[in-house]
């Protein structure tokens, strides 16, 4: 499904070609590969807001399935994607701890959509995420992070049923590491926007 960027920004300006700039929420729990995606698709130098994981937060900050973790994200990870079309995306990487919710729930403000990551060796820890986007009404796409040890025999509808998704919400496999993969994952969320709000003809 995915075709690259209509155009690559080597600078911090827009193309000529943007028209429709579009707020996507990059979310999912703690460790899932949120900054990695949009480190592998943004055609700007991609902001970072991580700290080193100290002992102080490990009794809030679960590491079971990502115990090679050593940084988190605190408050934001931004990133930019021009896709064919003019659409440009802003791209909102969310902290995944829910002694951020506060901040996620600001950070959500204005968004059009948000993109759902999954670790398929932990799919119970996506349960708060996604009852936080549910709660906000947001339109949202669901993709599961490949990660190399992941399990390979579950079936679409074992994980479909395992989230509680609706068979409308749109669900991939993506590789957070490869561009092309994350862009997927991304179109995939800009269409299901758009089968819900049909833009008006121009």
């Amino acid at each position: 499904m995915a075709s690259a960027p209509s155009s690559t920004t080597s600078g911090i300006h827009l193309p000529d070609t943007a028209r429709d700039l579009v707020k996507i929420l990059v979310t999912g729990p703690f460790g899932v590969g949120k900054t990695t995606l949009i480190d592998s698709v943004s055609e700007i130098r991609p902001l970072h807001t991580e700290e080193q994981l100290t002992e102080a937060s490990a009794p809030v900050d679960d590491l079971d399935g990502v115990r090679d973790k050593t940084t988190t994200t605190v408050a934001i990870d931004f990133g930019r994607i021009s896709l064919p079309g003019g659409v440009v995306l802003y791209l909102f990487g969310t902290p995944g701890q829910e002694r951020f919710r506060s901040l996620w729930e600001d950070i959500a403000h204005g968004a059009l959509g948000a993109l759902v990551l999954v670790d398929s060796r932990r799919v119970d820890a996506s349960f708060d995420v996604l009852g936080l986007v549910e709660e906000t009404g947001l339109p949202y796409a669901v993709a599961f992070n490949a990660f190399p040890d992941a399990p390979r025999h579950h079936t679409e509808e074992q994980l479909r049923a395992a989230l509680d998704l609706e068979g409308s919400t749109p669900m991939v496999v993506c590789d957070a590491r490869d561009t092309d993969s994350s862009i997927d994952a991304l179109l995939a969320l800009v269409q299901h926007l758009i089968d819900r709000h049909p833009p008006e003809h121009r």
